[in-house]
């Protein structure tokens, strides 16, 4: 083999080498684009629609200004969804009445379009515009997971972030669990290339 067709073989190589790089930097482009769009869809949510519910039971508690739901609970508002065991609605009592918060327990489920979170615990902060979730949290994008101890769903961004151990939680015995671990675990998929 002549010098020649070393360096022709070499040049083969890096350009083959250099597609390859650049095409998953583009997969890669593509698929933060694809969160980003997915994102600016949570930002978009509209947090003064109406608050709409139903519940086995409900109990309202004029003197602290609460409503107190329990068994089934399902509170949607402009496509979002929350599903609990229980669920505590603070208000604020003026000319009319406003929520304030929002507290979600047992079995917390958040979703919103193809957006699904799980978790114990769940505060849905109006004034802020935050959702908080704790305790053994799920987030699920189409086939994209993210696990840990605290989520954070920051409406008016449209960021949301996971934390492996939450802030003043009580750490679990249980080994896999990202509350004794203190990380964030999950999977993303990757989109063939047919």
């Amino acid at each position: 083999m002549t010098d020649h067709d070393k360096n022709t073989g070499l040049r083969g190589l890096r350009k083959t080498a250099l597609r390859w790089a650049s095409g998953g930097f583009i997969t890669t482009c593509v698929a933060f684009g694809g969160i980003q769009l997915q994102a600016q869809a949570i930002a978009a949510h509209n947090s003064r629609a109406p608050v709409e519910y139903a519940a086995d039971r409900i109990e309202l508690q004029d003197r602290q200004n609460r409503v107190a739901l329990s068994g089934n609970v399902v509170i949607t508002q402009a496509g979002l969804s929350v599903r609990a065991a229980r669920t505590l609605v603070n208000y604020s009592d003026g000319e009319t009445l406003r929520i304030e918060r929002i507290t979600a327990t047992g079995g917390v489920l958040v979703s919103r379009g193809n957006e699904t979170a799980r978790g114990d615990v769940a505060v849905y902060d109006f004034g802020r515009r935050v959702i908080t979730m704790s305790g053994n949290v799920q987030l699920s994008r189409g086939g994209d997971t993210l696990n840990g101890a605290r989520l954070i769903i920051d409406l008016a961004s449209g960021i949301s972030s996971v934390d492996g151990r939450a802030t003043g939680s009580a750490t679990t015995t249980d080994p896999d669990s990202a509350d004794t671990r203190g990380r964030v675990s999950g999977r993303f998929s990757v989109p063939d290339d047919d």
